[in-house]
């Protein structure tokens, strides 16, 4: 799905490309790639670059290219910015996130319980608009909790053949990271109310299981809050006011997106108003615009000066050429050593 957000704009737009997947997920690359021959596309406009750390780094550098696009980690995302750009390239580099849902006291808290389930745990939590933090605004907390636990414990864990809601992680060492950030945060005093680390799943034994797991009273200063953990986890986090909530998220050194559930369209005015993220929800808890709009966040959720697709899109994969063209008659003639006016 991520390279579909660069390449068919950089194509429309007359360029060729080179998909280089991440090594761990190489296979679908391949399969997009027969597609486009198949659809006719002409031998070598769309490539396919397998490799490590060592095709990337020639991406980057390499004169011929022009041109980077780049969604991952925050820390790997600097690291394309920086070596693309000190080699004079165009780079637009996607970075982590940690995408808050603000839940005010007017919400529809059974609204807002499914929307926290879906967004925080679908695709396995492994998607970078994912929520993974629940903001619980003044009394509504308790009742909020039991909701998000009463719909997120009957969800069905397991391969994708057997009518699963949920599937496995993408590694066994990131399933064991994911599941240590739930141990970290039991330790640190946050209360574990649905644990997925002893899920009994329907798919093989050696699988990289991790099911939902939704944490209470979790605080700003805990490894399970600041981090992108990248996988099923919900943490709740409680706060008294609105400028509370506000102050959390901006405060953040992410800014990829965020959502607020409520009924008072001046709260939500504000909040789209003041929240300092790039793409906002409004009762929507995965606010991903339109592709006619471009996609992207702010602050540590993106390196260079353009989003992703949209009309950002086509002017990341286009340049601008002015042209001053004048047919002469023979009675223009003349010296004039002054500044053209006309």
């Amino acid at each position: 799905m991520v390279p579909m957000w660069f390449f068919p704009v950089a194509i429309a737009c007359g360029n060729t490309v080179v998909l280089k997947p991440s090594e761990k997920d190489p296979s679908a690359a391949l399969w997009l790639a027969a597609l486009w021959t198949e659809a006719g596309l002409p031998p070598g406009v769309f490539n396919v670059l397998q490799g490590d750390k060592t095709a990337v780094d020639e991406l980057l550098t390499n004169p011929t290219i022009k041109s980077v696009s780049f969604v991952g980690s925050t820390p790997i995302a600097q690291y394309v910015y920086a070596t693309g750009t000190a080699a004079g390239k165009r780079v637009q580099a996607l970075g982590g996130a940690k995408n808050h849902a603000v839940i005010l006291p007017d919400a529809d808290l059974d609204l807002a319980a499914d929307a926290m389930v879906n967004a925080g745990f679908g695709s396995a939590g492994e998607r970078c608009m994912a929520i993974s933090a629940c903001v619980a605004v003044g009394p509504i907390a308790d009742d909020l909790v039991a909701k998000i636990a009463e719909r997120t414990t009957p969800l069905k864990i397991g391969d994708g053949t057997k009518n699963s809601d949920m599937g496995p992680l993408v590694t066994k060492a990131h399933r064991d990271k994911v599941a240590s950030y739930i141990d970290a945060g039991e330790s640190a005093g946050a209360k574990v109310v649905v644990d997925g680390r002893t899920v009994q799943a329907d798919g093989g034994a050696n699988g990289f299981w991790l099911g939902p797991t939704l944490l209470d009273n979790v605080t700003p200063d805990m490894s399970v809050y600041k981090d992108e953990i990248f996988g099923p986890v919900l943490s709740v986090v409680r706060v008294e006011t609105y400028d509370e909530a506000l102050d959390l998220i901006n405060s953040n050194p992410y800014g990829n997106g965020t959502a607020i559930f409520t009924n008072d369209g001046g709260a939500a005015r504000r909040f789209q108003n003041e929240v300092e993220v790039g793409m906002v929800g409004i009762n929507v808890p995965i606010p991903v615009p339109m592709a006619y709009y471009s996609f992207g966040g702010w602050k540590a959720s993106l390196f260079g000066d353009s989003h992703a697709h949209g009309m950002d899109g086509v002017h990341f994969f286009t340049r601008q050429k002015a042209i001053t063209t004048r047919w002469l008659d023979p009675s223009h003639g003349g010296i004039n050593l002054g500044f053209p006016t006309n």
